[in-house]
């Protein structure tokens, strides 16, 4: 056993040598991520063959694996919280920016809310044109299993009101928001930055002396976080070939034959909403074609990693050689997090509704259902923030909201895995695509950037 366990390590090195070989041969950031996916996909597929999911030699060597991918994505999250910080309070110490502040939050967050309520509209016609229902989903074990944790994350939730939530988004203690303590942080640390920033904007008019001295402060310490990102963005291939091999090695291939169609449907779904991300950027003037190939790193590490969170400093990186300013970059990033998630918000919790609703005598397709529940979603994609975010927060949200049983949630943990990876980038593809639609219409936006063929920031990387 150790034997193998050695040769897959040693296969690891080897393709992890090649990625290398290929940043000394100055080859472009995308095609390295590109052929780290393709790689990691290849040999995941073949330790399946080899192995059984679930053998001791996928297990050990997946812990060993780990040390980069999982490595790989705790830097990111080390890097997360230091940066929406900064990111928020820097947009205030560019004059370019202040003056439109307000104009350009309502923008982001109502396009974020906006394509959240599409998304729903696509999750219910998928789940009725693919005739999905829940009984059709066998409850073993491990469904059961996850159905009661469901409910018990809903026992918490539900003990909590509404204006109570919404308290829970203030920042009693910046400091420790700052450390991602509390399911609420990465909402509580973009208010406190924001008020931080209103502050410097008030010293600015009285004593402006101080304020450029602030000013100065805070640009000095976003270079150097932007700095740091950019070291741990160099990792990006490495660490997608080591998360793509494990998902694949370790997922259960027979489940997702069984559960296929739902895996489908759920696709489907998620490719439509992308479509229409790219449909707006053309309705905005905008080659769609040159937003897929500079948004193709991100999106990749965001399918593989599935952490929206984590994918944050490669997400305004790709947005800044997209053409669009560093202040709404920032903010279209930070707000993605916990706002309008039309994967998470979107699409899942509208697909499980339409699937549990006839479990308790509902019909999903009469029009006062469906405009509810469009509805419940755009809203509760608000609520997701104050509970932690993620889309098993956001299903028991719009399930309960829906009097549907939240227990059911939990029949597609076999497939939950790779339907999230879907969602999770399609969660970051709608971030990018707030935050571009957001500088095209302030008139923000640096078209020559936006076409140009070459990713600049890619000899950093």
């Amino acid at each position: 056993m150790v034997g193998y366990v050695l040769l897959n390590i040693a296969i690891m090195i080897v393709l992890l040598a090649v990625l290398f070989y290929m940043n000394t041969k100055h080859v472009s950031f995308t095609k390295r991520v590109f052929t780290a996916l393709g790689l990691g996909i290849l040999f995941g597929l073949l330790l399946q063959y080899f192995y059984e999911p679930n053998s001791d030699a996928i297990v050990q060597s997946a812990d060993w694996f780990n040390i980069v991918g999982s490595g790989y994505v705790k830097f990111l999250q080390m890097i997360v919280m230091p940066l929406v910080f900064i990111s928020i309070l820097s947009a205030f110490t560019r004059l370019k920016l202040t003056s439109n502040i307000g104009k350009i939050s309502f923008l982001i967050i109502g396009i974020l809310i906006v394509t959240t309520g599409i998304a729903a509209a696509i999750g219910i016609t998928a789940a009725t044109v693919f005739d999905l229902e829940a009984v059709q989903i066998e409850q073993g074990d491990a469904e059961v299993s996850r159905g009661d944790e469901i409910t018990e994350s809903y026992g918490t939730i539900q003990e909590k009101t509404m204006p109570q939530q919404i308290i829970e988004l203030i920042p009693a203690n910046p400091f420790l928001d700052l450390t991602g303590a509390r399911p609420t942080s990465t909402i509580s640390v973009v208010i406190f930055a924001a008020f931080l920033g209103i502050a410097y904007l008030g010293v600015k008019r009285k004593q402006p002396e101080q304020a450029e001295f602030f000013a100065k402060i805070v640009d000095t310490l976003h270079s150097v976080i932007m700095r740091v990102v950019t070291l741990i963005l160099r990792l990006t291939p490495y660490g997608i070939l080591a998360i793509m091999t494990k998902t694949v090695a370790t997922s259960d291939l027979d489940a997702i034959l069984k559960l296929g169609k739902f895996v489908g449907a759920s696709y489907v779904a998620l490719l439509i909403m992308f479509a229409i991300h790219l449909l707006l950027l053309l309705a905005a003037g905008l080659n769609p074609l040159t937003y897929v190939r500079k948004a193709f790193p991100v999106l990749s590490f965001a399918f593989t990693a599935r952490t929206s969170a984590g994918a944050l400093p490669l997400n305004i990186q790709t947005q800044k050689q997209l053409g669009v300013s560093e202040g709404i970059a920032n903010f279209a990033g930070s707000f993605g997090l916990s706002i309008g998630q039309n994967g998470c918000a979107g699409i899942y919790p509208a697909m499980l509704a339409v699937m549990i609703a006839p479990t308790v005598g509902i019909n999903p397709l009469t029009p006062s259902f469906i405009a509810t529940l469009i509805i419940i979603v755009a809203i509760s994609s608000f609520g997701v923030a104050g509970v932690g975010g993620g889309a098993t927060f956001a299903a028991i949200l719009v399930l309960s909201a829906m009097n549907l049983p939240v227990a059911l949630a939990g029949l597609l943990i076999s497939v939950e895995p790779l339907i999230d990876m879907g969602r999770t980038a399609l969660n970051v593809s709608g971030s990018m695509t707030s935050g571009i639609l957001t500088s095209k219409v302030t008139g923000d936006l640096d078209k020559e950037m936006y076409s140009d063929g070459s990713l600049k920031a890619e000899a950093d990387m």
